[in-house]
């Protein structure tokens, strides 16, 4: 089989571990990689390159950093690609270049669709409570996620499981499917099946202010939220107008509804906040311009702030 010229476009690290397999297959000839251009962060604001660029500089390959990825549809015809596979890239990808690979654009996407559509669907299922997610190899159509699904894997998920833990998983389950997926789709081995429209979902993307905690929601879906927005955005709350994150909770829900919803007070030498059903105790937290600490800790350092209420 004549190597398959592939463009690969991903951003972050989710998107790796599918380019890494890529490069191992000498079926697939790579010959650009697309990402996000470099962005601002940390507190000097310095441009950092997405984990995509530094895989692929690592590996030698030609990278293209677009503004918009409709700036280089001549830069992509010109490449001649068979076909394009894609991995979180966060941008939506115009007709004018779905339609240029001759086996079209397949994308990695981390939900078991057509449910969770959109942008955060590695925390919707966590927040959810539900009992299993996974990654749908897809091909591309105009709409958001809405193309035709080549195969799914499932994934269990487990009671203690974050965003980032599931990332890594689903990034890991994306990459061991996607190879026999395409190979198979080429030699027409599998038939794309049109998603059921009548049970899709959309999640949108996570921003830092949905980790604001309300506290007069259950304990349970708390519970699930700090796991979903670990390790970002982090869900946080406020103590005396300083923004207090709580990084890591027991697992187990303390059914106890004395207080009114946001009171701290001491369990088990843990600190605990009473919630809108149940309570919550707390593991790991930080608050703002301190490191990371462990419930008994910050009770030993703020013994004037148990019993105020947070939010």
């Amino acid at each position: 089989m004549t190597a398959i010229r592939t463009i690969f476009i991903g951003t972050p690290d989710f998107a790796v571990p599918a380019l890494k397999a890529l490069t191992r297959d000498t079926d697939f000839n790579i010959v650009a990689v697309i990402t996000q251009p470099d962005m601002p962060a940390g507190r000097g604001l310095t441009n950092k390159e997405s984990a995509v660029k530094k895989t692929a500089l690592e590996l030698n390959y030609t990278v293209l950093q677009p503004e918009k990825i409709s700036q280089i549809v001549e830069e992509i015809k010109n490449l001649q690609p068979d076909i394009i596979v894609v991995a979180a890239y966060a941008q939506l990808i115009p007709e004018s270049i779905l339609n240029i690979p001759r086996y079209g654009c397949i994308n990695v996407h981390g939900s078991l669709l057509p449910k969770y559509r959109g942008a955060g669907v590695i925390q919707a299922p966590i927040i959810n409570g539900d009992d299993k997610t996974g990654v749908t190899i897809m091909m591309m159509e105009k709409g958001l996620d809405t193309g035709p699904i080549l195969t799914q894997a499932e994934y269990d998920l487990k009671p203690s499981e974050t965003a980032g833990s599931l990332s890594n998983k689903l990034a890991d389950l994306g990459a061991k499917i996607i190879l026999p997926t395409i190979k198979n789709y080429i030699k027409g081995e599998i038939k794309p099946l049109a998603q059921d429209n009548t049970q899709a979902s959309y999640v949108g993307l996570i921003k830092k202010q949905d980790g604001l905690i309300d506290w007069t929601e259950a304990a349970e879906l708390i519970e699930r939220k700090v796991r979903a927005f670990s390790p970002w955005p982090s869900a946080w709350t406020w103590l005396n107008g300083q923004q207090l994150k709580i990084i890591s909770t027991s697992p187990e829900i303390l059914p106890l509804n004395t207080y009114k919803p946001g009171k701290t007070f001491v369990y088990n030498n843990k600190l605990a906040i009473q919630c809108g059903k149940d309570s919550i105790v707390v593991d790991i937290l930080k608050l703002e311009g301190k490191n990371e600490t462990s419930s008994e800790a910050f009770i030993n350092g703020h013994r004037d702030d148990i019993g105020k209420f947070l939010g």
